[in-house]
């Protein structure tokens, strides 16, 4: 006797951006305000990295704050709600909680229970990760509309006096709504990991090893500085190889924009819009002239006023673009996270 077939979900032509949005953090900070812990200026912070400001959040505001307020805003563009959410996908490095996960809390906030969440650890690639999975979702009919968010209050997990990576940072959170769609919106995505280059983009030491040092038991490390700060600093904070990270970038990203126009079937010459992880205006500009794109190719800057927001950067990125009418509903738009991991992805989509 036979076996009876399982069954199988009905699946739709395409997936989309149904919409884009986002918040930054309150307070707008400029350069002048963050020098004197890292004996920096204003002038030199401008020409390494572009930034003028970064937005920070005050300290009461969380990151689950900052989360809901992207998804009531792109809910809103999306003329949906809470309740027409199939699933939730929340990229995050700094919700400290090890669980629940925050995109179960941000799904009962916004009235989406009982859609499917879960958290997304991809540093600043973890939204184009979150957007390759929820374009799969739709596409396979597991949910027919997928809430991606990027959010990190980055003020958190900084050492106000590290000239590594500190006063490159700011908070906020990007969103989008992934739904169905006739034709395809969003190409396939290309990806992936380097993690033998762990310590480019690290944290000091393990929350363990935190809770160990506390207790006063011996901490394990192979480097006698990290040791010693054990004893210094109370939390875990973000360090960076910049040199490593952007020899990095600028060796391996231009090929990997090249593949994801590719994948999409298209020619650099199509792109209307680069939407780069926002990590340095230098890396942006390097970018630029490694690719070939048109010299009317509309560029994501956001970092000069909001820094670098890590998973939130890409979609803010395009929240400010459509906003302030550079970039428009139906561009072909090229975006590209890439960070700690070290982790990338890149896709090509069609903007709401």
């Amino acid at each position: 006797m036979s076996k009876p077939a399982l069954a199988q979900r009905p699946t739709v032509a395409g997936s989309r951006l149904l919409s884009v949005g986002g918040v930054r953090g309150e307070n707008l900070v400029p350069n002048d305000d963050i020098v004197g812990p890292i004996n920096s200026s204003d002038e030199w912070i401008r020409q390494r990295t572009g930034i003028r400001s970064r937005a920070r959040a005050n300290s009461d505001t969380t990151v689950k704050d900052l989360a809901v307020g992207a998804a009531q805003d792109v809910l809103a563009k999306a003329s949906l709600t809470g309740s027409d959410i199939g699933a939730v996908l929340v990229s995050t490095v700094t919700h400290f909680e090890q669980t629940p996960s925050l995109a179960a809390m941000v799904a009962d906030a916004i009235g989406a229970t009982p859609a499917a969440a879960y958290d997304i650890s991809a540093a600043c690639a973890g939204y184009c990760y979150g957007i390759a999975q929820a374009d799969a979702m739709v596409r396979s009919g597991a949910a027919e509309h997928v809430l991606v968010i990027g959010v990190e209050k980055m003020s958190d997990f900084i050492d106000p006096t590290d000239r590594s990576i500190s006063f490159l940072l700011g908070d906020g959170a990007g969103a989008a709504v992934v739904g169905p769609s006739d034709t395809p919106g969003i190409a396939p995505t290309v990806w992936g990991s380097d993690g033998g280059q762990a310590g480019a983009i690290y944290q000091t030491h393990s929350w363990l090893d935190y809770r160990r040092a506390e207790l006063g038991e011996p901490v394990p490390t192979d480097t006698p500085e990290l040791a010693e700060e054990v004893s210094q600093i109370t939390s875990p904070t973000l360090r960076q190889q910049g040199p490593t990270v952007f020899k990095w970038v600028i060796s391996s990203m231009p090929e990997i924009a090249r593949r994801a126009v590719a994948a999409a079937g298209l020619e650099l010459s199509d792109i209307d819009v680069f939407i780069p992880h926002q990590a340095n205006m230098r890396i942006t500009d390097q970018l630029l002239k490694l690719i070939d794109f048109r010299e009317d190719v509309v560029v994501g800057r956001d970092i000069a006023d909001t820094g670098n927001t890590s998973a939130a950067s890409v979609p803010l990125a395009t929240e400010r673009l459509l906003r302030e009418g550079q970039a428009h509903s139906g561009d072909i738009a090229l975006q590209i996270g890439f960070g700690a991991g070290l982790v990338y992805a890149g896709q090509v989509v069609i903007l709401p």
